[in-house]
């Protein structure tokens, strides 16, 4: 049989034909779902604080700026063991399966203990390097303390949702992180307003109901993997020390998560700029951001779901195909996240009366209302670009071509949205919409130059698939080829 057959035979038992001819919908709703939870966890803290205290909101919205960012470590692992443990199930090669999962935990729990220890040890460093005010120092301290000091349970279980997903497994995922929810939000209550409030904790309470919801999952995560994963985790798949996995894990992951973590330390430089405009600058951030990422998250969803099927057709040489699935979502998506955005300007003078109906907001919440509807409307046209950024550039990785958006995303967030962002804001005075239209600027910029590079099809021939192939043939590991 020749080598073209063979692959063709392999792809067609690992269901790749299927995953290609399915609908955008189908895959992306599963990602939907278990993203949206996630960010409620995370929003949990901030809109139930919104009534109890304004100064504790700026604080742990600064504190979850530094712990985002920090959070991206992990990724570079976790990204690239969704790669490797899809390719070896779809090739029916589970030989060395239980000796990625054990390498994409420890190597993950290592590296986040020692991040927690530093998030600890030095969390006043870190947020007077953000610029904190004063006032908020003290929430913003014991919240990176408590949630930072426990950042290992995010990592590992960040670890075990991409094999979970890698096996198909997506809906242990969705249940996972609705617990968690539930979990953090009763926390949250007793803690801010019910039978723990007389305590006084505040910021550190909401912390330490966040950090249990984390850990619950965490070990329902172990257990699930336990009951339905065809594989194991133990130290035993450590002797010796696989470096060829990790190497290949490093290799993949670290330019895929090159964008990211642009634009995450971008972002640490434009909240250095807010904190300097006051505390109403500072919630309306925070805030609007909220109301932005419903949109965000649509178009991440169907990104994610379109980056399937692109790698599946590119990897079976179906170039065309993927060219017009990528069109295709484009169209759907502009339209949907654009009216997603429209409708967060359109009714902000409600939710944003949300977060600032509590009495002790009641003087700088119409300020709030008034900046946060100014900054919506400039997010309607940073929607636009976004959605392109998030569908191409995706889409561009799933195809072999990670490069080129890692270099574009460095250039246009440090030129656009941190350069641009302090000269709109800051030298020139527009103050937070000034920033928000730099921010829109970089998303803009970038989505039409990536939208002209997939039209010309640069992307064509860089399928990482074919060149594993090549080295196979020539008698190398497929996971250690170059």
């Amino acid at each position: 049989m020749s080598r073209q057959n063979a692959l063709t035979r392999v792809r067609s038992e690992s269901g790749s034909d299927d995953i290609v001819k399915s609908s955008v919908f189908k895959l992306a709703w599963p990602i939907f779902v278990q993203a949206l939870l996630a960010m409620l966890l995370g929003y949990a803290d901030t809109l139930m604080l919104s009534g109890y205290d304004q100064t504790a909101v700026g604080a742990i919205g600064n504190a979850n700026q530094i712990l985002g960012f920090l959070t991206l470590a992990f990724t570079v692992i976790s990204s690239a063991s969704g790669v490797v443990v899809a390719q070896y199930l779809g090739a029916g090669k589970k030989d060395k399966i239980s000796q990625i999962y054990t390498v994409c935990v420890a190597f993950n729990l290592a590296l986040s203990l020692v991040i927690s220890a530093i998030v600890y040890l030095g969390s006043d460093v870190l947020m007077q390097l953000l610029h904190t005010p004063p006032e908020m120092m003290d929430d913003a301290r014991s919240y990176m303390q408590i949630v930072g000091g426990f950042i290992f349970t995010q990592a590992v279980l960040d670890t075990m949702s991409r094999i979970f997903q890698s096996n198909g497994k997506t809906v242990f995922g969705m249940v996972i992180s609705l617990g968690m929810n539930i979990i953090n939000v009763c926390g949250n209550y007793l803690f801010l307003y019910g039978s723990f409030r007389s305590w006084g904790l505040g910021a550190s309470g909401v912390a330490v109901s966040t950090t249990f919801s984390r850990i619950t999952g965490l070990c329902a995560a172990f257990v699930f993997f336990g009951f339905f994963i065809d594989g194991h985790i133990s130290l035993k798949y450590l002797k010796p020390f696989p470096k060829d996995i990790l190497k290949t894990l490093l290799r993949l992951g670290i330019p895929t998560a090159g964008e990211n973590i642009s634009y995450n330390i971008s972002q640490l430089f434009v909240t250095g700029f807010v904190n300097t405009l006051g505390i109403v600058a500072i919630n309306t951030k925070i805030y609007a951001s909220i109301l932005s990422n419903f949109a965000y998250l649509y178009s991440l969803s169907v990104a994610m779901a379109t980056t399937i099927i692109v790698g599946h057709a590119v990897g079976a040489g179906n170039y065309d195909f993927a060219y017009k699935r990528v069109n295709k979502t484009m169209r759907s998506a502009l339209i949907v996240s654009a009216c997603i955005a429209c409708l967060n300007f359109l009714i902000s003078p409600v939710t944003l009366g949300f977060f600032t109906s509590g009495s002790e907001v009641s003087e700088i919440g119409p300020q709030i209302i008034g900046l946060g509807r100014k900054v919506l409307f400039v997010a309607i046209f940073l929607e636009f670009g976004r959605t392109s950024n998030l569908v191409i550039i995706n889409s561009l990785k799933a195809s072999g071509d990670v490069k080129f958006p890692t270099y574009l995303g460095i250039i246009a967030m440090w030129s656009c949205s941190v350069l641009g962002g302090y000269i709109l804001g800051v030298v020139c005075g527009f103050g937070l919409v000034g920033i928000w239209i730099a921010m829109a600027a970089d998303e803009v910029i970038r989505g039409i130059v990536v939208a002209i590079r997939w039209k010309r099809g640069t992307w064509r021939g860089k399928s990482v698939v074919h060149a594993q192939d090549d080295s196979s043939s020539k008698g190398s590991s497929p996971l250690t080829a170059e």
